[in-house]
């Protein structure tokens, strides 16, 4: 896996993936930045959720499960002194579907966090994570 990050101006650059995508970052105002993309540490936590996700929506689907939806909010802190590494890290799904079984879920959460989900396991390293989620019925369309 590459990347490469090129400095645009200020506190503002693009990073461009191995497989050809890219995301403008930048810091904010008062550290010189535009404020006209996402910060690197948010990219993190963006990383993290979406590793995560990608891993509970496969194993569902390998489970059958009928989902509809799934939505992962993250909440994290970050240490007060350099370096702000995360020191917590609360990870929340919200799947929805019609059917679904709380317990198919539950595994599937658990089986991210404890085995897949490279990016959770890794950032675990230096900080507490905890997972939880809820079951909700599909939305009617």
């Amino acid at each position: 896996m590459k990347a490469r990050i090129k400095w645009l101006e200020g506190a503002a650059f693009v990073g461009e993936s191995g497989s050809g995508h890219s995301v403008v970052m930048d810091g904010p105002r008062d550290s010189g930045g535009r404020d006209t993309g996402i910060r690197p540490m948010e990219m993190l936590l963006i990383g993290m959720g979406g590793c995560t996700a990608f891993d509970v929506m496969l194993i569902l689907g390998k489970a059958r499960q009928p989902v509809t939806d799934c939505v992962v909010e993250i909440d994290a802190e970050r240490a007060d002194t350099v370096p702000k590494v995360f020191t917590r890290i609360h990870v929340h799904f919200i799947v929805s579907g019609d059917g679904l079984s709380a317990k198919q879920v539950e595994r599937a959460v658990r089986l991210s966090a404890e085995k897949y989900c490279s990016a959770s396991i890794m950032l675990g390293k230096a900080a507490d994570i905890t997972h939880d989620f809820e079951v909700v019925p599909a939305q009617i369309r």
